[in-house]
C-alpha cells in the first residue's frame, strides 16, 4: 500500500504512475477538497492534469480517517503548509515513513522539509524525493529519474524499491541535506532565470544566473552539511537544469512575469518565492556571499527591478572563478 497526501498535479502523477505499475500495488490518495476528490473518484479525470485517465485501482478520498495503516506516505503538500499538515494529523502520521516530496525552506523558521517534520513528528522516518520532474511528464509515462534519499541506506534501497515504477526510475541517497537542498535552492535561481528572459536580457545572461546560481547552491550546501557530489546529481544540478530552462517551470514563469512587468496567477504555488527569502535570512546568519539569491529576494519583494538586479550583479568586483 502507498498513501499520497496532496492531491495536486504532482502529487496525483506520482499517484497514477505507481498504480499504473501493477494491479498487486495499491495506492491511495488524500486530497482536502471533499467534493473534488468525490469527482475525481467518480469520474477518474483531474483539470490538474488534462488528458490523463485515472486507474482503476486508485483510490482518492479525503477522510484523513480513512488512511491505510501501512506502507510508505508521501507528502504532496506545498512546502510553507507542510507544518500544518503534519500538526493537524500528528496522530495518523506519527511513527510511520513520511516521503518529502515538496522543494523549499520553510520561511518562518528557515528550516528544511525533514527539520520540519524531526520537530513536529520526531517518531516519524523521514525520507524526501526529489529531482529533475514536471507532473505530465510523470503521469504520462514519461522516463523521469528522481532522487530518493533517506537517514539510511537500507531504508533508501527499501523505499527504492517499493516506489519506482516502469518510467519513474530512482536512485538512492543517504544524504537528506544535500537533496533538499538542491530541490529548494534550484527554484530561486529559476526564477532569476525567468527574469532574465523575461526582461529580453538573452539566452547567454539565462547561462550566466544558471552557473553562478549553482555556484551558490554549493556554497550554502557545504556550509549546511551536504555532500558535494549530490549537488552534482539529480537533486542539484538535474533539478537546475531543467527548472531553469523550462515554460512548465511555475518557478520559471513566475520569474518570467517579473522580467516582463505582468501579474502572476496568485493561485499558482511558486515555492521559490518563500524560499528565496528564507535563504536569504539563512545566507544573512552564516555569512555566505549569495548575490543571485539576494536580488531574487528583492524581486519577489518589489524592492528591485531587473534593470536595478543587474546592475548590482554586473557591478560586484571582479574575482576568479
Amino acid at each position: 500500500m502507498i498513501s499520497i497526501l496532496g492531491a495536486g498535479a504532482f502529487g496525483t502523477a506520482l499517484a497514477v504512475s505507481m498504480q499504473r505499475e501493477s494491479d498487486a500495488r495499491t495506492v491511495w490518495l488524500w486530497g482536502r477538497n471533499a467534493d473534488a476528490m468525490a469527482q475525481m473518484q467518480a469520474s477518474r479525470e483531474t483539470p490538474r492534469l488534462p488528458g490523463v485517465t485515472l486507474p482503476d485501482g486508485l483510490t482518492c478520498a479525503s477522510e484523513m480517517s480513512a488512511l491505510p495503516d501501512h506502507g510508505p506516505i508521501l507528502l504532496a503538500t506545498p512546502m510553507q503548509t507542510l507544518r500544518a499538515l503534519l500538526t493537524t494529523h500528528a496522530d495518523q502520521l506519527s511513527h510511520r515513513t513520511l516521503v518529502i516530496c515538496c522543494k523549499g525552506i520553510e520561511l518562518s523558521s528557515g528550516l528544511r522539509a525533514s527539520q520540519v517534520l524531526a520537530e513536529v513528528l520526531p517518531d516519524a522516518t523521514p525520507a524526501t524525493l526529489t529531482g529533475p520532474s514536471f507532473a505530465a511528464d510523470i503521469a504520462r509515462g514519461l522516463p523521469t529519474a528522481l532522487t530518493l534519499a533517506c537517514g539510511t541506506a537500507a531504508c533508501a534501497e527499501t523505499l527504492q524499491t517499493q516506489l519506482s515504477t516502469h518510467n519513474l526510475r530512482l536512485y538512492s541517497s543517504t544524504d537528506i541535506i544535500g537533496a533538499e537542498l538542491g530541490g529548494a535552492l534550484k527554484n530561486v535561481i529559476a526564477i532569476a532565470c525567468g527574469a532574465a528572459i523575461g526582461a529580453g536580457l538573452g539566452e547567454s545572461a539565462r547561462a550566466a544566473l544558471l552557473t553562478r546560481g549553482y555556484a551558490e547552491m554549493q556554497r550554502m550546501a557545504a556550509a549546511l552539511g551536504a555532500e558535494p557530489e549530490t549537488l552534482a546529481g539529480l537533486s542539484g544540478f538535474g533539478d537546475l537544469t531543467l527548472t531553469c530552462t523550462s515554460e512548465q517551470s511555475r518557478n520559471y514563469r513566475f520569474g518570467a512575469s517579473i522580467g516582463r512587468g505582468e501579474a502572476f496567477d496568485p493561485a499558482v504555488t511558486v515555492e521559490g518565492a518563500a524560499t528565496a527569502r528564507a535563504t536569504h535570512d539563512v545566507a544573512t546568519q552564516r555569512g555566505l556571499d549569495m548575490p543571485i539569491t539576494a536580488v531574487v529576494t528583492g524581486l519577489v519583494e518589489a524592492r528591485l527591478d531587473v534593470a536595478t538586479a543587474m546592475d548590482m550583479l554586473l557591478s560586484r568586483p571582479l574575482k576568479k572563478e
